[in-house]
């Protein structure tokens, strides 16, 4: 057992709070030893969650990253095991929600049914202009375009990614759809039966 003060036993506290400070002086053997110390519990709290190894290792970087950039923010009033685990179990649930909303927008599309009688394809080349015509956007509209009408983001998810407002958002999109169909409009109808 540790004596007070005594930071020769590993995982003693005092010698934890000494590393923690060693970390925060910019030492980058301190934040290798610390990570070694903590990066299998870490991981094994996300793999308990997430059931998945890649999405585990994701969440485990990802809750060493933001450990490392707010550390200075560790008050010690708990371990800084459990202070870890809260930035994981954190990390965890956004990566999960991010993950379900991506997975509830799957869908086969060889599965849905069909409205037409006949069955209608895009004509190779116009899926090729209209990709063209997306990529020549002004960035902002692009990228709210792709978000809103590609990947099914809300506006208010839009407004919250870009630092901008859902009504902002909204008129990007106003303005994207416009050029779209002004550089689209020559080929209305090029649809092949």
């Amino acid at each position: 057992m540790t004596k007070t003060g005594d930071a020769t036993q590993p995982g003693s506290p005092v010698d934890e709070r000494q590393l923690l400070r060693r970390v925060l002086d910019g030492d980058p053997r301190a934040e290798r030893e610390l990570y070694e110390a903590h990066v299998d519990r870490v991981y094994r709290l996300a793999y308990r969650m997430t059931g998945d190894d890649d999405l585990a290792r994701d969440c485990t970087q990802e809750a060493f990253i933001r450990a490392f950039d707010r550390l200075a923010d560790f008050r010690g009033d708990a371990a800084f095991s459990t202070w870890l685990h809260a930035i994981t179990y954190s990390v965890v649930l956004n990566v999960l929600r991010k993950v379900k909303r991506l997975r509830r927008r799957e869908a086969d599309l060889d599965a849905a049914g069909r409205v037409a009688a006949t069955e209608r394809r895009a004509n190779p080349d116009l899926k090729a202009k209209l990709s063209e015509a997306i990529d020549r956007l002004p960035e902002k509209y692009r990228m709210v375009f792709v978000m809103h009408d590609v990947e099914g983001y809300t506006h208010a998810e839009i407004g919250a990614a870009l630092g901008t407002k859902a009504g902002t958002s909204k008129a990007q999109l106003f303005r994207a759809r416009a050029k779209l169909r002004e550089a689209l409009a020559a080929h209305a109808g090029e649809w092949a039966v």
